[in-house]
């Protein structure tokens, strides 16, 4: 059963950071490549970031680039996003997803609310 759990998800100010983990099981991790996607308040799912199989390529929707980075831990079958100079427009449902795009199995989701 495919299973992904997203957690560190919480309150921010702005200029803030905050680290989104992805623990996933029940499928072979190594074999796919995984993504980030958000869901803001009253509009549609974005997809946000994408890394390869090996970790070695990564892309990011201009909005995010220069202050998140995703990464994995191949080892521990987890996905990771560090989110620095967080700003209000960050405000989302983030979700876990696994392949690239945002039509993969998904989690439930971790909010994070970014407020002064």
């Amino acid at each position: 059963q495919v299973q992904l759990v997203e957690s560190g998800g919480g309150l921010a100010q702005p200029g803030g950071s905050l680290r989104l983990s992805c623990a996933t099981s029940g499928f072979t991790f190594t074999s796919y490549a995984m993504s980030w996607a958000r869901q803001a308040p009253g509009k549609g799912l974005e997809w946000v970031s994408g890394i390869s199989m090996n970790g070695k390529t990564t892309y990011y929707v201009d909005t995010v680039k220069g202050r998140f980075t995703i990464s994995r831990d191949n080892a521990k079958n987890i996905v990771y996003l560090q989110m620095n100079s967080l700003k209000p427009e960050d405000t989302a449902l983030y979700y876990c997803v696994r392949g690239w795009g945002m039509s993969g199995y998904r989690g439930q989701g971790t909010q994070v609310t970014v407020f002064s």
